[in-house]
């Protein structure tokens, strides 16, 4: 029997943010300055890795706290 691959989750950018617990201007915000890339598309609405989102959330606040 094969085993399953695990496929990433692909989340959109309002839930996203609800999950990193940030706005949803704020993932357009990473977006837009390079922080975070959407890894996919469902209509006109850009999806991302929950991953990719935290790894972005935690460079925010090292950014933060070094300013």
């Amino acid at each position: 029997m094969l085993s399953p691959i695990a496929l990433p989750v692909l989340i959109p950018g309002p839930l996203a943010a609800e999950e990193a617990g940030v706005a949803p201007a704020t993932i357009r915000k990473w977006v837009q300055l390079g922080h975070l890339r959407a890894a996919g598309k469902a209509g006109r609405a850009q999806l991302f890795r929950l991953e990719d989102v935290f790894a972005a959330e935690r460079t925010a606040r090292r950014r933060r706290r070094t300013a």
